[in-house]
Parts: C-alpha cells; structure tokens; sequence
C-alpha cells in the first residue's frame, strides 16, 4: 500500500504549463514518480479496513500493514476473528501467503497476481505492488483535468517490454499541487476498461496529506466494489529488512 519537496526544476515547469511536446514524456514520468514517492515513503506503517461491497452481501477486513522501499511488504489480517492471522510477504519478486488455520505456508506463483485478493476486487498485485508505476511503465502526459475541484494531469501509462505487469494500459489522475493519485483506470489486453480506482476524503496523516479512502469499482459488475479506508499512515520509520521474513510472517502481531 515518502515525502519530498516539490522543487525539481522539471516539475516547476509542468506547473507553469511552458513544458514542450518533447519532453512529455520525462516529464510524465517525474510526476508519476513523486505521486508514487508520496504514497509509498521509504518505509510506512498503515492500519486499514477493507469493505467488500456486493449486491447482496458486505464483508470487512482490517489489517495492519509493513513496507520498506519497493522490494519489500508484509500484510497481516487481524479481523475477522476467522481470517486472523493470516499474512502475505513481498521479498523482492517473490510472494508468500501464510494461512495459519491450515499451519501452511504457500508462495504465490507469477500467475497468481491477476487473482482476487481475499474475495475483494483487488488483485494480489494491488495489495504487495509486485510491479511498480515508476519502473516498469513508460508514461505520457495526456493533458489536465479537474476531478472534485482538483486539478489534474491525466496520464497515461505503458508497460515496458520486459516489465512483470498485468495491465496492457493504465489512466492515471495526479493533483497538481499535492501529488495525490485521484483517479486510476485500469485496462486490459483489448483495451477495454477492467477496474477505476477512485481515491477520495484527504486526510493529514503522519504529516502528509493523503486520500483515507479508496474505492476499486470493476467496470463490468454492477453493484460490485471494494472500499479501503485507512485509519493511520506513518512514514520513513526504521524497519529492518530482517523483518521481512517467512518466519516473522508467522509470528508477527
């Protein structure tokens, strides 16, 4: 699921709109970066709740989560009681899910990261971020929108050859004075439009403003959505990578 000033000559001058075709594309790619550096810190400390929202059901699960740079993730469920415990690791490309009902330990295949996270409508790859929007996309900058009275750049992202992604095409909405990622489209091989994640209710956590609310709607499953709310973000603590292991995945609280 750090901050940095914003002073990049670069970005100042896709502030005042006297950017040239050209340089588009670097220019994407910076600001895409700072949104990213935003959300992520170098390393963060969050507590959420996660609502699965279907035509005839609901379901909530809370969670505490651990990340350190890019390469490094560990989610455990403390709620409800029947889910408690369970966790999931990142250590660089790898995954592991630790269901401590059954006492197994299981490592997520590559194929695995387009699946449902836990029934909701976010992906394994949602969750631990195997691929990142920075690296393993090529982005360009569409134009400016405004969404909920803040303007926007819109850009739009492309997988590199190579890069481990499961979208063919990404949309992507960042304010422009705080960064904050307020819209992401999602589309697939045929271009067609699969989830929008829509980021709402900017709260001041840790010292940064950020969205506390996430929805994830699938475009093709009416009365169908996911809701993330975060109750607290905290940033660039000390973590150790040691602490990003199978075995700690087993015993963390």
């Amino acid at each position: 699921m750090t901050m940095y000033p914003l002073k990049s000559i670069l970005i100042s001058i896709v502030i005042s709109g006297m950017v040239a075709l050209p340089v588009y594309a670097q220019e994407a790619t910076e600001i895409v970066r700072k949104a990213d550096q935003k959300m992520r810190g170098e390393s963060s400390k969050t507590e959420a709740t996660m609502t699965i929202v279907r035509p005839d059901w609901e379901r909530a699960i809370s969670m505490k989560t651990w990340s350190r740079g890019t390469d490094y993730a560990l989610i455990l469920i403390t709620a409800p009681a029947r889910d408690e415990g369970t966790a999931y690791l990142k250590r660089g490309n790898e995954i592991w899910n630790w269901v401590p009902n059954v006492g197994r330990t299981i490592k997520l295949p590559p194929s695995m990261m387009m699946q449902s996270w836990m029934g909701s409508d976010f992906t394994n790859n949602d969750l631990v971020r195997e691929s990142s929007i920075v690296t393993d996309y090529e982005h360009e900058l569409l134009g400016e929108e405004t969404i909920r009275d803040y303007e926007t750049y819109k850009i739009e992202m492309e997988p590199t050859p190579d890069a481990p992604v499961v979208w063919e095409r990404v949309l992507i909405w960042i304010s422009k004075e705080e960064f904050l990622q307020l819209r992401i489209e999602f589309y697939d091989e045929r271009n067609e439009l699969v989830n929008t994640m829509i980021a709402s209710e900017i709260t001041e956590f840790d010292g940064r403003r950020l969205p506390s609310r996430m929805e994830m709607i699938p475009a093709d499953k009416e009365g169908h959505k996911t809701i993330m709310e975060y109750q607290s973000m905290n940033f660039n603590e000390e973590i150790s990578e040691s602490f990003f292991t199978v075995q700690n995945m087993r015993r963390v609280d």
